[in-house]
């Protein structure tokens, strides 16, 4: 004699036979669909075997497997920052504790991988990374194209502007076009070859497979971006807590993350004390460094006096130390 099926169980059928009903399929084929099915398994949910089929050296050098997995590792979590901000961006009702959530979970991520940058600062020997960077020309951790999409999507074009010619556009009486504060942005500066002055095919490469699409997000977004958000909030949703996350996301992205990469350039791509090129050609003493860029993509949160001294204090330490 079958047992008896439980209350809940019932109401769980009830429930899908509702949700069933309007599909084309009565609910008897999807419950043949479970039977017929298999279980998952951890390695086929999460695709591992395709996963660590990705790790492709180039050279025989046993550290490029390192440098390989930490950037693949990296941007995993680019996308996972992503899939927060979009969150944000979408919200039509929007709050002030949403924000901070999501806020403080891309914080965690950032943390994540400015804590575990190490990998990458003492975890290659230098002599190796100076032999098997060589087969990677012109490729370039510049060529994060989610990096990008992350400012983009975090705040406007003027804000990303190099400081050389930023207070120009923001003074400018005419409206600016979107072409034109992105032909401006400050990590193109990091794509000019340091002796010719010219583009580098780096730079030439990112610029013709990514730039319809950095155009396309930064219109779409533009009015919607995370600090385009920040600023609609109504007063009482400005929290100090959500202010707070902010400036730790300011923080972590436009300063401490970038600084962790000026360590590893200081350590690999200095010689005699004079600064070589990065892997690509690209220029990496003019983006990295956060004093010399001044980024920021909530501006409104600092004072004049921060924004002075924006990364000053830890990028002296970084670039003065060993």
């Amino acid at each position: 004699m079958s047992a008896e099926i439980s209350p809940e169980i019932a109401n769980r059928i009830k429930l899908l036979e509702d949700k069933f009903k309007h599909s084309g399929q009565d609910m008897l084929s999807y419950l043949d669909g479970l039977l017929y099915d298999t279980y998952t398994t951890y390695w086929d949910y999460i695709r591992l075997d395709t996963l660590l089929s990705l790790q492709v050296p180039s050279t025989e050098f046993p550290d490029e497997m390192i440098f390989i997995g930490y950037h693949q590792i990296t941007e995993l979590y680019f996308k996972l920052i992503i899939h927060e901000q979009k969150q944000v961006i979408e919200n039509e009702h929007l709050t002030g504790a949403f924000f901070h959530e999501k806020a403080v979970r891309i914080n965690r991520y950032f943390q994540v991988l400015i804590n575990s940058f190490e990998v990458m600062i003492k975890g290659m020997e230098r002599e190796q990374f100076l032999k098997f960077r060589m087969s990677l020309l012109p490729a370039s951790g510049f060529q994060s194209a989610q990096f990008r999409m992350i400012e983009f999507y975090s705040t406007s074009l003027l804000n990303l502007v190099h400081p050389s010619v930023r207070s120009r556009f923001r003074e400018s009486d005419n409206q600016n076009s979107n072409e034109d504060l992105y032909e401006n942005i400050y990590w193109k500066k990091g794509g000019i070859d340091m002796y010719t002055g010219e583009k580098t095919l780096t730079l030439k490469q990112f610029e013709k497979r990514y730039t319809p699409r950095f155009l396309r997000i930064a219109k779409e977004v533009e009015n919607t971006n995370l600090n385009q958000r920040f600023i609609a909030l109504p007063e009482e949703e400005k929290t100090p807590e959500l202010i707070d996350a902010l400036r730790s996301l300011d923080q972590n992205l436009n300063i401490n993350w970038k600084l962790m990469h000026t360590g590893a350039a200081h350590r690999y791509l200095r010689k005699e004390g004079q600064a070589v090129q990065a892997t690509g050609g690209t220029n990496w003493k003019e983006f990295l460094p956060p004093s010399f860029q001044k980024i920021s993509f909530f501006p409104s949160l600092w004072s004049d006096q921060e924004h002075g001294d924006w990364g000053k204090e830890w990028v002296n330490h970084v670039l003065n130390t060993k």
